[in-house]
């Protein structure tokens, strides 16, 4: 049930990547983006610089820098030109990075190999390591136990989730000074350790869906993004929010929350904007800040709406700033919420029960 007809819903959708302008003067920049098949003229000869494209692969002659292989039904890793820096290797049947399969590739930017078969066995201890400038790398939806050895410190940016990963050590990512997005979501990780403090630059962290009981002991204070949803998290360390200078979206849905476990004020920093804690074993509603726009807590337990989670005091100037409120799925109904309210959350757009 809605106070309010209205729902205004505040979603932040992170762009699965940042795509490369062409180099080609006078061409639609963005051509490249239909695939190889939109780039490739007529008039213009292939690229042969640094060895041959593989016929398994396209190399539009356009944007002779990017190599397509992606989708073709490969099994192994094919021969890469020494002048690729975007080389696209998804959705295939490989199983196996030996040593000497990109010792020619020193100048990939981008590597994508999300969608195949990769076990930890079957990637060579030398596979990564003469990668100096490689930002971007995709490995998700593989059969990976542990993070590949000597991945370059140059990564920005490290997809990794949806593999068998159980445990994160402070080798795996320690001098990734420069990485800024880590999906770890989907997997089976328990433990952490210090070893996400050593990502000074992070600023989004996907940590969903493994088998974490506790916070992790140390994060990094630029966080912007923190998502840690469907784990068996009970309980919050004293000053958990505090250590941060940036967050402003927290997501811990579907975990085993208790009051017990959360100490007070544990969500009443001022950053915050989003704080999604539905779909754990809450009985009241945790203070949290005025600076807050979207609370979500359906699927709780709780049985009280208590305005003072919101707003301390209530005049002119002192007033929430929240415009979502979720509450469906508890033990409380409309009659609950107090007539006063709308002082409080003068900016809430509704408020469901």
């Amino acid at each position: 049930m809605c106070v309010s007809v209205t729902v205004r819903v505040g979603l932040v959708f992170l762009g699965s990547a940042l795509l490369p302008l062409s180099c080609s003067q006078g061409q639609d920049p963005f051509a490249w983006l239909h695939g190889p098949q939109g780039l490739r003229y007529g008039s213009l000869q292939p690229d042969t610089a640094g060895g041959e494209c593989p016929d398994e692969c396209d190399c539009p002659p356009s944007f002779p820098v990017a190599m397509y292989c992606d989708g073709r039904g490969l099994t192994a890793m094919p021969s890469i030109p020494s002048r690729m820096k975007y080389l696209y290797l998804q959705n295939n049947a490989i199983n196996a990075v030996p040593d000497s399969a990109l010792v020619n590739a020193t100048n990939l930017v981008w590597l994508m190999m999300h969608y195949n078969q990769l076990t930890s066995d079957a990637i060579g201890e030398k596979a990564f390591l003469q990668l100096k400038g490689l930002e971007r790398l995709y490995l998700q939806h593989n059969n990976l136990t542990a993070f590949p050895p000597n991945l370059p410190r140059t990564l920005q940016d490290l997809r990794i989730n949806n593999n068998k990963i159980e445990k994160v050590t402070l080798a795996d990512l320690e001098g990734m000074d420069n990485l800024t997005i880590l999906y770890l979501h989907d997997n089976a990780v328990t433990d952490t350790g210090t070893s996400l403090k050593a990502l000074k630059s992070l600023t989004l962290l996907e940590i969903s869906g493994n088998k974490l009981t506790k916070v992790p002991e140390a994060f990094p204070e630029h966080l912007h993004q923190l998502y840690m949803e469907s784990n068996s998290i009970d309980s919050l360390p004293d000053g958990f929010l505090g250590q941060f200078t940036q967050l402003q979206y927290v997501r811990m849905a579907h975990n085993q929350l208790t009051d017990k476990g959360i100490p007070a004020n544990a969500f009443n920093v001022t950053g915050l904007i989003e704080l999604d804690l539905s779909f754990n074993k809450l009985e009241r509603i945790p203070p949290v800040s005025t600076k807050l726009q979207h609370l979500y807590l359906q699927a709780n337990q709780i049985k009280e709406f208590t305005l003072g989670s919101f707003c301390s005091v209530v005049d002119v100037t002192n007033f929430s700033e929240l415009q979502t409120l979720r509450l469906d799925g508890n033990q409380i109904g409309l009659e609950d919420i107090p007539t006063d309210s709308s002082l409080c959350l003068r900016l809430t757009s509704s408020i469901e029960v």
